[in-house]
Parts: structure tokens; sequence; C-alpha cells
């Protein structure tokens, strides 16, 4: 397939808001060994793409500075090496960047197919928050049918689908969340608990239901020394961002008491291989979940690649409930 020289993409200008956003011309990526050529049909907006528009998340230095981590969309080139996929497959992938553009590069081992019955619009919401959930709440977290687990943000795009799965794995679900409609949306999911922090104290209360054994956090800051607190013995606490700060003041004393575990990762700056293991890991256990109807993605809105701006602001209010889209291809 002969692809065009030149393609549309939205480039951060500089530093900033939203506006920064920009449309541009830009070569169409050539793959590399083992890589594939995506004609992007639609792109996930994630909170790393606004960290990284804002200056603060800046992308490893082989990636593409085009914002844009997820993407559904057909294979139109196979680099060297490339076995598994044929151009015309349709897949929906994990990238390093450039999502937020008609066409972009990742590793063959990065692209999954899509799962039966999902069309590319909700496909393109999988990879960034899958990989996520499943190697820190799973694979990290060591989460498994019968424990207790919690995740903040409950109605973000990681916490609808930390609920989904976690209640597909047998394990019992707390949530927290801003409103009580947004709660209810919580419960809806699956969760056998959701907690309006604003007006409720989540920690004590999940510590007076014995405990979570696995708490999933993008918080930070403050949260931290609650989670501390609501963790069962022998409890996980794993990290995944920090939207009110990474400093907090622990008594560690607490921690080897009650033998708690703290860790945590950021998915974007692990190496090929790792994020090679995770896509198999999600292949091999969340699929077969969404394809038996266990989990399904919830959709917030959806926005024309030249309006990514507009996304910029709907990820950034506390308003959205779901996954936010940008379609690429008319």
């Amino acid at each position: 397939m002969t692809l065009s020289h030149s393609m549309l993409a939205m480039e951060i200008s500089a530093p900033g808001g939203p506006d920064v956003l920009k449309p541009v011309s830009v070569p169409v990526p050539v793959p590399g060994h083992g890589q594939i050529v995506i004609r992007i049909a639609w792109a996930g907006v994630n909170r790393p793409d606004a960290l990284q528009r804002a200056g603060a998340y800046a992308p490893p230095p082989d990636a593409s500075p085009i914002p844009g981590l997820e993407c559904s969309g057909t294979v139109v080139e196979c680099g060297p090496g490339v076995t598994r996929w044929a151009i015309g497959d349709k897949v929906c992938a994990l990238l390093p960047g450039g999502g937020y553009s008609e066409y972009a590069t990742c590793p063959e081992a990065h692209a999954l197919p899509i799962p039966q019955g999902v069309p590319l619009r909700e496909a393109a919401c999988l990879p960034e928050t899958c990989f996520t959930v499943w190697s820190n709440m799973v694979m990290r977290g060591k989460l498994k049918a019968g424990q207790t687990f919690l995740v903040h943000g409950g109605t973000s795009g990681i916490g609808t689908t930390a609920i989904q799965i976690a209640k597909a794995l047998g394990a019992r679900v707390f949530a927290t969340a801003g409103t009580d409609e947004k709660c209810q949306v919580c419960t809806d999911l699956g969760a056998d608990l959701a907690l309006n922090y604003r007006s409720q104290d989540w920690s004590k209360i999940i510590r007076g239901q014995g405990g979570a054994d696995v708490i999933l956090d993008m918080v930070g800051g403050p949260y931290i020394e609650k989670n501390i607190k609501a963790l069962a013995d022998d409890g996980r606490l794993v990290q995944i961002a920090f939207l009110q700060g990474a400093r907090a003041e622990v008594s560690f004393a607490e921690v080897m008491m009650r033998r708690l575990t703290i860790t945590g990762s950021t998915l974007r700056p692990q190496s090929e291989n790792e994020k090679a293991r995770i896509a198999a890991a999600v292949e091999t256990h969340v699929w077969p979940m969404i394809e038996r109807g266990a989990f399904k993605v919830v959709m917030d809105s959806e926005y024309p690649l030249a309006e990514a701006p507009s996304a910029h602001w709907r990820i950034e209010t506390p308003g959205h409930v779901g996954k936010i889209v940008l379609k690429v291809e008319d």
C-alpha cells in the first residue's frame, strides 16, 4: 500500500493549557524493525496526554512528541521482522506517543486484535487503561478472588475499568467518587460499596469493613496516609499517579507492624519487552472478560481530531465519566 507523505496531527506548540494543541502537517512515520504503521480511526484521550501538554510529563527520547498513547485502526504497513500482523488487520494498540494523528507506529507486540463485538470507537479506549489496571492491580498488586479491592476515582477511565475487572476476578470492590451520582455509577458497574469522598470518611469506613487487600490510587498527597490506614493487614497500596502530590508523611512503623506493601508504576517509561508481557497478559485474561460481557467500555464523549483542545478541557473538568476519544478517520 502506498501511503501519503504527510498527515494531520495535533502538536503541542508550547507547554500550557488545552489551546496550545495546534493542527500541523507532519511526515507519516516509517516503521522500524518489528514495528507496524496504523491508520488511526479513533484515539483515546488520557490524563498523561494533558500532563505532557502542560510540560509535566516528557515523552521518552525515542517517542513521538505528538501526544496520544492508545488508538484503534488498520495496519497499513509492516516493518522488517513483523510476523503477527498483515496489511488490513484491525487492531487496537498501546502507543509510545503519536496517537493524535492520522498514522502512528508501535511495536507489533503492543498491538492486539479487536475483541469480538467491540466497535473501533470503544476499542481505542482499551489499551492504556487495561494495560495500566491489569499490570498494577493484578501483576503488581496480586489481587485475587475473594479479596477486597479499593480504587479511587471510580468514574475515571481507570476507575470504571478497574471496578469491572476486579469484579470479574471475584473480588469485593470498593470505590470512591466526588458526587452521589458518580457513586451510583460505580455501584451500577459492580462496586459493592461506593463512597463520596467529599462527605464520607472513606478510610475509616473501609477499615471498619476489614480493610482493603489492594488499593489502586492515582491521587497521592494526603491520600497516601489514609490509604495506609484503610489497608488490611498484609495489604498492598499500588500508586499509579499523584494528582495531589507525590509527597506525604508516613509512619513506617505501621507499615512494618502490619506487613504492608507500598509499590507502584508508570506505564510509558517501561521497556518494550515489559509492555509486550503486559499486552500478552491483557489479551489472555481481559479480552475474554470483554467477550463474555463482564467488562464494557464506559464512554463519556467524542471529538474530531481537530477539536483535541475541547477534549482536553473535558478531561480536566470533574464532570466527565469514563473515556474520551478523538475521531480521526472520517
